[in-house]
């Protein structure tokens, strides 16, 4: 038998640790692509590497140019100082990390415009964050309870997401944030909202899963105001009924909220009905007469002291003369205006109250006017029930379209017929064919353009014509769009349909 040499006698594995190279772990070749990718290309992706630093072969790379970095789904426990020196960074990432602290030196990013800081462990927000030209910032899951006050010098702000935080309420110079469109406090600790917030262009609001319990009634001035999100607060202004119905009932209730918190006084003091001009002649010696505008003393008549020896002296009439009848007497202060009548009393009766009973002849325009300029709640009375039946006219339209096309309408129903692509459709259900043309959206083109719009909008009106619509209840154009005259449209649609059912009857 053949004895083996020392050549094959070698042990087929070299021992681990013969060599001090072959101990050292050759760094990630996908993180070493990655640095390589961003040098390259100015994006930088290193997420979900459970990288505790950032990488230190980065030094073997030039990163200057690195515009995007995504360092998220790591567990970093603070915002490397390496990331802060990356000066043409515009997006950083910094999702899902452990980070506590942001630090000052984050200044140096200049050309910053979008930070993502969500989830992580953040108790609080430098005031150096707000020195960066940030368009999107979002903050969301953390532990915040405050933002800063200098978030003021954010101009350029367009989204900003605090969400699932434990902020108790928002700074009181928010409103100064005039480019903000998107806001989102969803899940925090806010009892109230700043009234700042109305001045705001804001298109998106969600501040769901608060204990906010009023909405300020001018947050109605929201024009922009497209998605609103309110759930799971303990609301009572509005209450829960209106809340449940959309933004539109909520800005009408609003609406009506801000009529009747306008200044009232409680009751109206009248001034001292003292010696007119020859013209007038009725004065008064008495003191203010406090005369309550919502509880009159007498619901037909009013009640004032006017001594009759003023008016005898005024009218030159003797005591006998003022024993005849004096008609058509007329009493006018800055409260309302009374016809008088006395008939058959004497001089010495006026030492007595003069009642003074209103003359059912009085023109009722004139009456109404008095009312108006007199009783603010009679104007407020008023301005509710001319808001009631605009709400009324709302659901009728809405109960009227959806009805016969089988559809359902936006919440927004004033955007949703603006282009006249529903109401061209409305026409020809009532009579096929009344619209020979309608233009529609594509999704190419999602939107039509204005011409188009007024287009299906001038065919709209000419049908309703043909159909036989009255001219006098016929809305314009620039009702339907500019949303400035919803009413007048609601008009113009129930004609249509009463039109089309009256035609229909006389056929049957």
């Amino acid at each position: 038998m053949a004895t083996l040499g020392p050549e094959s006698a070698r042990p087929a594995v070299p021992p681990l640790g013969s060599s001090p190279a072959a101990q050292a772990q050759p760094p990630s070749r996908g993180l070493e692509r990655a640095l390589e990718e961003a040098a390259a290309s100015g994006v930088l992706n290193i997420s979900s590497r459970k990288l505790k630093e950032f990488p230190r072969t980065a030094a073997n790379h030039d990163l200057t140019d690195t515009v995007e970095a995504d360092l998220s789904k790591n567990r970093l426990t603070d915002v490397p100082s390496d990331v802060c020196s990356l000066v043409a960074l515009e997006t950083l990432s910094l999702y899902h990390n452990c980070i506590r602290t942001i630090p000052d030196s984050i200044i140096g990013l200049q050309s910053l415009t979008s930070l993502n800081i969500s989830r992580n462990q953040l108790g609080s927000l430098p005031a150096c964050l707000c020195g960066l030209p940030l368009r999107v910032l979002n903050a969301s899951n953390n532990k915040l309870v405050s933002l800063p006050e200098t978030i003021k010098q954010l101009q350029g702000l367009m989204e900003l997401d605090i969400s699932c935080n434990e902020i108790t309420a928002l700074p009181r110079h928010i409103g100064r944030l005039k480019a903000l469109r998107e806001l989102n406090v969803r899940r925090n600790l806010l009892c109230v909202l700043p009234e700042d917030l109305a001045d705001l262009p804001l298109v998106k609001f969600d501040f769901s899963c608060n204990k906010v319990s009023t909405i300020p009634v001018c947050y109605r001035k929201m024009k922009q105001l497209q998605s609103l999100q309110l759930e799971n607060n303990p609301l009572q202004s509005p209450p829960a009924q209106i809340c449940i119905k959309g933004k539109v009932h909520i800005f009408k209730y609003l609406s009506i909220e801000a009529c009747r918190s306008e200044k009232m006084p409680d009751s109206l003091y009248l001034p001292v009905m003292e010696k007119q001009d020859s013209d007038s002649g009725v004065g008064s010696d008495n003191g203010d007469k406090r005369l309550s505008a919502t509880e009159p003393s007498d619901e037909d008549s009013l009640s004032l002291n006017v001594p009759m020896s003023h008016i005898t002296e005024e009218e030159g009439l003797s005591k006998d003369d003022s024993s005849e009848h004096i008609s058509s007497l007329t009493v006018c202060d800055h409260v309302t205006c009374v016809c008088v009548c006395v008939q058959g009393r004497s001089a010495a009766d006026f030492d007595e109250p003069l009642r003074i009973d209103e003359d059912s002849h009085w023109p009722t325009e004139q009456t109404h006017k008095s009312l108006e300029s007199v009783d603010p709640q009679f104007t407020m009375r008023r301005k509710m029930e001319q808001l009631r039946e605009e709400l009324e006219l709302m659901e009728q339209l809405r109960d009227s379209i959806e009805s016969r096309l089988k559809v359902v309408l936006p919440e927004d129903l004033g955007s949703s017929l603006m282009d006249g692509v529903v109401l061209c459709h409305l026409a020809n259900h009532i009579r096929p064919r009344s619209v020979a043309s309608i233009h529609v959206p594509s999704p190419a083109v999602p939107k039509l353009s204005m011409a188009k719009c007024r287009r299906n909008v001038e065919n709209f009106l000419d049908a309703c014509r043909k159909i036989g619509v009255p001219e006098d209840k016929l809305c314009l154009p620039h009702h339907i769009l500019e949303e400035k005259g919803m009413v007048k449209v609601s008009v113009t649609v129930q004609a249509l349909v009463d039109e089309a059912s009256s035609q229909h009857t006389l056929l049957t």
